[in-house]
């Protein structure tokens, strides 16, 4: 594997579970120093980050929750406190409440504006705790879902609003900051083997039916999503920026 990412140092929300592990475990092949954050699996999160120092980088986890946006600073101060820079922001974390139509009556109003408050207002937390201390030319990658910009099936427009929300700052962030050389992009996965899709999995169409949308008709793999955030972290992608990249199959062409 090329160290291409030798000397920097990558946080990457919500670490401890799914696609956050492939992350940490691409970045850290590429020799960067990965901190992680979790909200409660601190067993799990410091599995990751001893398999990480295995590969001969630094690493940590910080416990911070993202529905709460005074934790955004302390995290963005942590990270710098134990590893002395940051350069890489992914924005990973994230949560998927799904199930109930707009006109439900007994539509949980509750649990869906609480998925806006850790998917959009932590993730902007997050975003503006870290903007004035990356180093410059640095990198934020968002992780958002196809379903931000294409809504095949029902019963999933608060999710994909919150997602969809994402690409629209991400620009604006591309605006802000590319004096810097700071290059910010979405990556928008399709389904992906994760606890989060295997919790929702019941609310949505049946296996062959969402296979039935895709062009390729598997879903992506971790790793396939990882590898693709690596890239845009990297030299090679210092003049892509304000993009959305799905890795879906083809889902919603």
């Amino acid at each position: 594997m090329h160290k291409d990412l030798n000397g920097k140092t990558v946080l990457i929300t919500g670490g401890s579970r799914g696609l956050g592990v492939a992350l940490a475990h691409a970045f850290a092949d590429r020799g960067a120093d990965v901190a992680i954050s979790y909200a409660t699996s601190a067993d799990k999160a410091a599995a990751v980050v001893e398999a990480l120092k295995a590969k001969g980088v630094r690493a940590i986890a910080i416990q911070s929750d993202q529905s709460e946006l005074k934790s955004a600073q302390p995290l963005i101060d942590g990270v710098i406190a134990a590893l002395g820079r940051l350069d890489i922001l992914v924005n990973n974390a994230g949560i998927a409440i799904q199930g109930q139509l707009v006109d439900d009556p007994a539509l949980d109003a509750e649990n869906y504006n609480q998925q806006w408050q850790v998917n959009v207002m932590g993730t902007i937390a997050n975003t503006r705790a870290a903007a004035s201390k990356l180093s410059d030319g640095g990198r934020i990658i968002f992780i958002g879902s196809r379903l931000g910009t294409s809504t095949p099936f029902a019963s999933v427009a608060d999710y994909a609003g919150t997602k969809a929300a994402l690409v629209g700052y991400a620009k604006g962030i591309a605006r802000d900051l590319g004096s810097r050389n700071i290059t910010v992009n979405v990556v928008q996965p399709g389904i992906m083997p994760t606890d989060m899709a295997a919790e929702v999995a019941s609310e949505l169409p049946t296996r062959e039916a969402i296979l039935d949308l895709h062009p390729i008709r598997r879903i992506a793999t971790l790793e396939e999503v990882a590898e693709t955030v690596c890239f845009l972290a990297g030299p090679s992608a210092g003049y892509i920026t304000g993009e959305t990249l799905s890795i879906s199959g083809g889902l919603g062409i």
